[in-house]
């Protein structure tokens, strides 16, 4: 398969996917536990009502709006959307989504081994998905893309630092290079430390795609759409970084290589490799048609 095309081969698992194998695992108790106040359009999701006249939730407000900005696959929010679900997601804080800084960093302190990432699940429809993850320090979720996906990011506490990449247009000499690999260029390269704003990515720009390592406990909320879907062609696929010198020849690019790499698709890490456990989501519970 062609690096960056549409064309799907081999079915990939999203982060977020994997901590869902995880939830799936569980025991039907513990299961029960992490489903509650959560949901996904057409079941599961609460539809009790709020007093009137009281107030909404930050994260349902995000929810609403989630609704009249992502329109689904094919689309990308307009510019005063985007500018919208920005303002939004910086006045988010770790309490707005039942978290505490403090007890995550307190639980994860004497963690031995590779750093287990934890995923909070929020929602998920077929237009778009909330959820949050969770890394202690060193953690890392690694290099993976967003394919046709919009993808607004907003850091609740800690330290991250983020590596992003968009990819380079076709070019004459591409063909010659192995199937699996394709030129980049480097967007961000930069620890992010809450609080800050939040950021958003494009399918085609923006640092689609992407790798985190925690430099301390922190929490990322992920506001995305549509969701990854192996049905229709949203398969996440992970790659490795390889230097610009590796295939030279027939290369676009002049004068300073510095911020380009060639990537090459790999297959997904194995689950010691890139541990996920899924957490139940305790904070305001989302209400559909609010």
């Amino acid at each position: 398969m062609k690096v960056g095309t549409r064309v799907v081969e081999k079915k990939r698992v999203a982060p977020a996917r994997d901590a869902e194998r995880v939830m799936e695992a569980a025991p039907s108790a513990a299961a029960g536990d992490v489903g509650r106040g959560v949901g996904r359009c057409g079941g599961g999701s609460s539809r009790k009502t709020r007093r009137r006249g009281s107030p909404r939730p930050l994260v349902q407000k995000v929810f609403d709006l989630c609704n009249e900005v992502f329109r689904g696959p094919g689309t990308v929010p307009r510019p005063l959307d985007v500018d919208r679900m920005k303002l939004l997601l910086d006045k988010m804080m770790p309490e707005d989504v039942g978290l505490s800084e403090g007890h995550f960093a307190k639980n994860n302190r004497h963690v031995k081994g590779t750093p287990r990432v934890t995923y909070v699940h929020i929602y998920e429809c077929e237009n778009f998905s909330i959820g949050i993850f969770l890394l202690p320090t060193s953690g890392t979720i690694p290099l993976h893309n967003h394919p046709g996906m919009t993808v607004f990011s907003k850091i609740l506490f800690g330290s991250v630092h983020l590596r992003s990449f968009d990819w380079v247009e076709p070019f004459e000499g591409e063909d010659s290079l192995p199937s699996n690999v394709a030129l980049a260029r480097l967007k961000i390269d930069n620890v992010f430390t809450a609080p800050c704003n939040s950021s958003v990515l494009y399918p085609a720009s923006g640092g689609n795609l992407h790798s985190l390592q925690a430099v301390t406990p922190c929490a990322v909320l992920d506001v995305l759409g549509p969701p990854y879907s192996g049905t229709e062609g949203r398969d996440c696929m992970y790659y490795r970084e390889l230097p610009y010198s590796s295939f030279s020849g027939g290369s676009p690019v002049d004068g300073d290589t510095s911020c380009y790499r060639w990537l090459e698709e790999i297959e997904p890490p194995k689950p010691e490799d890139f541990p996920v456990d899924g957490m139940r989501y305790a904070g305001p519970q989302i209400v559909e048609g609010f």
